[in-house]
């Protein structure tokens, strides 16, 4: 006899996500780019011209929150991949995204807050150990629910219509955010001089510790509206249990293919010259975007002597701008393609991206001439080298790596040494 009819549902797609489905999902990172924003844009205008830290020391707080965010990714993910299979009822990833979600609502209010217990004659090393701690805590959080959420993708979807759907609206809510710290920033800063007329109108247009409470109610509003747009999330997303892997029958193969096996494990990668060519290409190019974003706040505030409600609506136009001219990638992407994917991949290029952030942070505010006071006449020429000789020496870096791989394209030679050799079918018994 042959085989019964196939049984109801096998073999048919899965039905695709609802549209409340998507934008929950999608709303899912929106706490985290909130406080992304706010962390590059303001940590070291906060630190050194609010708080009046020194320089070094502003800046070895966002080396601490850069290393501990490269340290805590490739952690997290590795955690979160074991814990699949535990956690059913609530989905493991789920549950890392409410974990990182509870770390970033309450330690970032206090990094933008001032020092619980300090006073004018409290040791500046006092005040930097008094927010190592959140900053370390905010940093998992926010990889947590990073991870958390980017892991969701391939068990919502399955087929890559819909993940690109996902990222793309993912994408749209980074925009969002960004466009909202901006524009709360601008309304903050108004909304806190417009009383202040006559004399008194030139102080207040500088940043001093009179703008404490703006930032710190920044602060509170970013996490405030983050934690709404995270109950949402986990309100209209439902992480699917994995598939249990099916019972042989006899239609099923007693051998998998050869090619189902991974073809480069992660020390392979190491062996690679284009890992190390799209790793500088990468590096370069995020060191631009984050050192140009970081240091737009105190070139305004410093180099141009700008009133203060700049450091709000400049950031603005140049996210407006950038992103207006990311509908460019899409033709671009489809006329030269896409290459080097894997999870190691990602990890490392995320670890060396942040890392590298951290450190020439650090190395530009150990530059910094004025010792003793906030600015002096050599910070007006400090900061206008860093946005010109810094970023375009980067991009001098970034033109490199990309002619190079012009010149040596993408080509992984492992995949084709461990490529199994094809398969060749027996020759046929000759008959007697």
């Amino acid at each position: 006899m042959g085989p019964g009819p196939p049984a109801a549902g096998a073999g048919a797609p899965p039905r695709p996500l609802s549209l409340v489905a998507r934008l929950s999902y999608a709303v899912g990172h929106f706490l985290n780019d909130l406080c992304a924003s706010m962390w590059f844009t303001y940590l070291l205008l906060y630190l050194h011209s609010v708080r009046a830290y020194s320089s070094r020391g502003a800046g070895l707080l966002l080396l601490l929150g850069q290393v501990a965010d490269g340290l805590c990714t490739p952690l997290v993910g590795f955690e979160a991949d074991r814990a699949a299979g535990r956690c059913a009822r609530f989905g493991p990833r789920k549950a890392w995204h409410l974990v990182g979600t509870i770390c970033v609502l309450l330690s970032f209010p206090f990094i933008f807050s001032p020092c619980l217990g300090c006073n004018a004659t409290t040791p500046e090393w006092v005040a930097l150990l008094y927010y190592g701690p959140f900053i370390v805590i905010f940093q998992f959080g926010w990889a947590a629910t990073q991870i958390a959420h980017l892991s969701l993708i391939p068990e919502l979807v399955t087929n890559d219509h819909e993940k690109v759907e996902l990222t793309a609206l993912r994408y749209a809510f980074t925009v969002v955010a960004s466009i909202t710290v901006y524009g709360a920033a601008w309304l903050l800063l108004h909304l806190q001089g417009s009383p202040h007329m006559g004399s008194t109108q030139d102080v207040y247009d500088q940043l001093g510790v009179q703008d404490v409470p703006v930032f710190r109610n920044l602060s509170l509003l970013v996490v405030g509206i983050g934690a709404v747009f995270s109950l949402l999330f986990h309100l209209g997303t439902r992480e699917g249990r994995r598939r249990q892997v099916e019972e042989p029958d006899e239609h099923s193969p007693l051998l998998a293919p050869a090619t189902a096996r991974p073809l480069l494990l992660w020390k392979h990668w190491l062996r690679e010259p284009a890992f190390y060519q799209v790793g500088s290409l990468y590096m370069s190019t995020r060191l631009i975007v984050n050192l140009s974003q970081t240091y737009m706040a105190m070139y305004l505030t410093y180099s141009l002597n700008l009133p203060k409600k700049f450091i709000a609506t400049i950031p603005l136009v140049m996210y407006l701008s950038g992103f207006l001219s990311s509908f460019l990638l899409k033709p671009v992407n489809k006329c030269i393609g896409r290459n080097h994917s894997g999870a190691f991949v990602y990890g490392a290029m995320s670890f060396l991206d942040k890392v590298a952030n951290g450190l020439a942070v650090m190395a530009i505010q150990s530059l910094h001439p004025c010792s003793s006071e906030l600015c002096c006449k050599a910070c007006v020429a400090f900061y206008h080298w860093v946005m010109v000789a810094v970023t375009g020496g980067v991009g001098v870096a970034a033109t490199l790596a990309l002619c190079s791989l012009l010149v040596w394209p993408v080509r992984l030679r492992s995949c084709e040494l461990q490529a199994p050799p094809p398969h060749k079918s027996p020759k046929p018994a000759m008959g007697v």
